[in-house]
């Protein structure tokens, strides 16, 4: 049997499913014909356009006889290959969406045009002709138009004005009156019903004041409304706004703002919580519980998922300012924003209902979502959803809303339904009880100094930045305390732990959006007060930097193993999204530091990051960001004469020895190797460019401070140094600290070529034959100096600066390289100070039982140090006694060699 004989089994089979395709045969033999020839190729765009350029359209009438004609024709090619499994989900929603955008696009010239020549072009306030922007919201901003679906519209023009009638001898109108003339009769070349039929219907209630509003408005007009009157449910309606006809730029610039908060906005929950439970009303109201769109389980509720997360960081990750509802959730899989399972169960199940709402509306070209009731009704849609009977369908649809109700019910859970409140918690924040017997409930949770506790909270209900909240954010604040109470109260010290979570709370409360955050997620105020009881350097970098509570909720990627690489792409990306933009693209950086720096410190604190591996994940993310500033800035420094800069940055100190700490500063020197005349000035501007880039303190805080001053003549010396004249002064004028200082260095970011030039240089400088005398001399003689300015009390042990701790610890080293580097090429190896000392005794250049108490004393005071980080000191000090025989051991082997 060829192609030609199964045509009427396919169309047989659409008429069964559905009477308004057996009409629609009907009412015009030659639709049969053509159905037959394109039923296996979709309806394009341009068979739309080819079809309507067959009419010659001249009046209104005609035009929307065209119009109708043409829809008649599109619904019957993708209806019938849709029920015949030519067509998937995709297409029918893409050709009724294009099919919108068609009919309006072309209506709206037409009538623009017809007005135009009675009235004259409307010019705005510049200058400039003006034209009717048509923004197509809901499923059509989407590209996901049902069938049967109304289009919801919204006009705007760009500026005030009026038509430039008189100049012709004809009658002007304001520019507002011309587009409202012109907004009416769109909707009637629309949606008005002739016997040919409808295109859409035509929904305009989304627009600012809804009915009562104006039809059309100008852009100005449309920007007071959104930021002075916007309420929530607009700002998700304008997730999917999308303008169809006239220019687009301007609105999207003009709304963004209002849709896509700057910062993380938790209290997206709270609001679309709140929304539900109105459809849910209307819903119980109305007895809709069979709409698979708004009934529980239904399209909407796998929508409302999907945006949440839209809402809450769209402003901060441009990529999910993106409308279809699929690519939605398959972005937010890629993002671990959602569980693979869950995305899939949800995908599966939004095809599964889009495809039965079409199926529904296929039977009698009718806007419904409700599951038919008469046995007729029942038996068409399963034969319409290839099932064998009503039975089977519907434990198909209830297994699919099922699956999507828990999955809502999961996301949206109100944290106060499923966490069961401590009333007499409640009532100590509350002041709702005396002192008295607040004391004794306070005692009895565990605090150690209930009565001080009891100050410490009746201080923060009172002080000013609480009583001065807004009303939202007093709520917020309230519902958190008394789980800050009653969590803190199992920690070791709770008295700490509510001190630290209370002064953290109180220095963000006037964000609202992070009192949300922590209110719809008890885990992560949980992993809060623990991480903050532990480390109160870390509550102070969280008040510093409170969008990294968001974080938290990701405790996978959070405890990961990081993936440098893969980081590396990440913010390449982010970066890309704000291009243009050297504000954002330095907050996105700085964002994106403080957010990885966290997650090491969250694994610090938690005892499963050894400190060599914390101080090598430092060193590669700061390697990391200065490989991505150079590429960054590059391309937009004014002068340059090259596409890819010859130019590398050098870590010295902590960054070239990979042992950096959290509030380490980068000793660096820039080089570059570059022939051209004018290369040293344009190399010196971009080293600025990129100090100040890392220095400048914005309002997502600073990246690093930097240390400029160990490149050449330091401080006096150039900001930026050739690879031949720092190989000449590194040879002929470099000091012996200098040199001791490059035995630490090593090749950060930039051209690699540079790098391996470096490290050239750096061999040989460290290969020199010195005398032992000399450079023992000035080695000493440099560790006395800075000793001079440093005076300790007595019994304390400064863990860096004192006689027998980390610097001398460090120059031995240094001394030892430098001396016996010639003999023993290996030593220049930049391996860190434990594996040089392992070495430098397997050499026998120093007794191993010498090198293994050097090492262990080394470990030791690297772990004080960092222990004195984690808690706030600014200086490393513990009691002598405490390190008496590692200092001991250290000062031991100083005296050795250095006497």
């Amino acid at each position: 049997m060829n192609t030609q004989e199964k045509y009427p089994e396919f169309i047989q089979h659409a008429c069964a499913c559905s009477p308004f395709i057996q009409r629609l045969l009907m009412s015009d033999e030659r639709l049969l014909a053509e159905l037959q020839s394109g039923i296996e190729q979709p309806y394009l765009v341009s068979d739309m356009h080819a079809y309507l350029s067959t009419h010659e359209i001249d009046d209104e009438v005609i035009l929307k006889r065209a119009l109708r004609k043409l829809r008649q024709r599109v619904m019957l090619r993708v209806i019938t290959r849709n029920l015949n499994g030519k067509a998937g989900l995709q297409e029918v929603m893409q050709a009724m969406s294009d099919l919108a955008e068609v009919t309006v696009n072309v209506a709206l010239r037409f009538i623009h045009s017809l007005l135009a020549q009675q009235y004259g072009e409307p010019i705005g306030e510049s200058g400039q002709p003006q034209s009717l922007i048509v923004i197509g919201m809901g499923k059509l901003g989407g590209f996901e138009l049902n069938v049967s679906s109304d289009i919801d519209l919204i006009f705007a023009f760009e500026e005030d004005g009026e038509t430039n009638g008189t100049s012709f001898g004809k009658p002007a109108l304001s520019n507002h009156e011309f587009f409202t003339r012109v907004a009416k009769k769109l909707i009637a070349a629309i949606d008005e019903i002739t016997e040919d039929g409808f295109v859409f219907r035509v929904d305009m209630r989304l627009r600012p004041y809804g009915s009562e509003g104006p039809l059309a408005c100008s852009l100005t007009m449309l920007e007071e409304y959104y930021q002075n009157q916007g309420r929530e449910w607009e700002r998700y309606a304008w997730i999917k706004g999308r303008v169809i006809a006239g220019p687009a730029q301007q609105v999207s610039d003009l709304l963004r703002p209002f849709v896509f908060r700057k910062y993380m906005d938790y209290g997206a929950f709270a609001s679309m919580r709140d929304l539900k439970v109105q459809i849910q009303r209307d819903v119980n109201k109305r007895d809709m519980h069979d709409n698979i769109k708004l009934g529980r389980g239904g399209i909407r509720e796998i929508e409302f998922i999907a945006q949440v997360f839209q809402l809450i960081r769209g402003g901060q990750d441009v990529s999910l300012q993106i409308r279809p509802t699929l690519s939605v959730l398959a972005l937010l899989k890629e993002k671990n924003l959602l569980p693979a399972e869950t995305v899939n169960a949800l995908n599966q199940a939004y095809v599964f209902l889009r495809d039965l709402e079409h199926r529904l509306q296929y039977q009698e070209d009718q806007q419904t979502q409700t599951l038919p009731t008469t046995e007729e009704g029942q038996k068409r849609i399963a034969l319409a959803m290839n099932c064998n009977d009503w039975t089977e369908l519907r434990s198909q649809i209830d297994g699919h809303r099922t699956i999507v109700d828990n999955h809502f019910t999961e996301v949206f859970s109100d944290p106060k339904d499923v966490q069961a409140e401590d009333v007499q918690v409640a009532e100590i924040w509350q002041g709702t009880v005396n002192d008295e017997e607040a004391i004794v409930r306070i005692s009895a949770l565990g605090y150690v100094d209930p009565a001080e506790t009891l100050r410490r909270l009746h201080s923060l209900h009172q002080s000013a930045r609480y009583k001065q909240l807004p009303e939202l954010s007093r709520q917020r604040f309230d519902a958190l305390m008394p789980l800050v109470i009653a969590l803190s109260a199992k920690e070791a010290d709770p008295d700490i732990a509510l001190m630290r979570v209370s002064d953290l709370l109180e220095s963000i409360c006037r964000r609202a959006s992070y009192l949300a955050l922590l209110a719809e997620y008890p885990a992560a105020l949980n992993l809060v007060i623990k991480l903050t009881t532990a480390s109160p350097w870390l509550a102070q970098y969280l008040t510093q930097h409170p969008v990294l509570l968001d974080e938290l909720l990701d405790t996978q990627n959070l405890y990961a193993v990081p993936d440098f690489n893969s980081m590396r792409e990440e913010l390449k990306r982010r970066l890309a999204d704000v291009q243009g933009d050297v504000e954002r693209q330095m907050d996105v950086m700085r964002h994106f530091k403080h957010a990885a720096v966290f997650r090491f410190v969250a694994k610090d604190v938690a005892g499963e990051l050894p400190l060599q591996t914390l101080s090598d994940y430092l060193s590669a993310l700061a390697n990391l960001i200065l490989d991505m500033t150079i590429e960054t800035i590059w391309p937009t420094l004014r002068g340059k004469h090259r596409d890819t800069p010859k130019f590398a940055v050098i870590g010295y100190g902590k960054l070239g020895g990979k042992e950096l700490g959290y509030a380490s500063d980068l000793d660096i020197i820039f080089l570059y190797d570059d022939p051209a005349e004018n290369a040293a000035e344009i190399y010196a501007r971009f080293g600025q460019r990129i100090n100040n880039w890392l220095n400048s303190l914005t309002a997502a805080g600073m990246l690093y401070e930097t240390d400029l001053q160990l490149r050449p003549d330091g401080a006096s010396g150039l900001l930026v140094s050739s690879v031949e004249a720092f190989r000449e002064y590194q040879h002929h004028k470099a000091w012996v600290w200098e040199h001791q200082a490059i035995t630490r260095a090593n090749f950060s970011a930039g051209d690699v070529d540079i790098g391996q030039a470096f490290e050239q240089i750096r061999y040989d400088v460290i290969t020199q034959s010195r005398d032992l005398n000399s450079l023992k001399v000035s080695v000493v003689d440099m560790r006395h100096r800075m000793l001079a300015n440093h005076v300790f009390a007595a019994g304390v042990f400064d863990l860096k600066q004192s006689e027998g701790g980390i610097i001398d610890l460090e120059f031995m080293v240094q001394f030892l390289v430098l001396a016996h580097a010639h003999q023993y090429p290996e030593l220049t190896e930049n391996i860190g100070n434990i594996a040089l000392l392992m070495r430098l005794a397997e050499l026998g250049i120093i007794e191993k039982e010498e090198a293994s108490r050097v090492v262990s004393a080394y470990l030791a005071f690297r772990k004080l140090q960092h222990a004195s980080r984690l808690q706030g000191h600014s200086k490393a000090q513990v009691a002598l006694s405490l390190v008496q025989d590692h200092a001991d051991a250290v000062k031991s082997v100083w005296n050795k060699l250095m006497a």
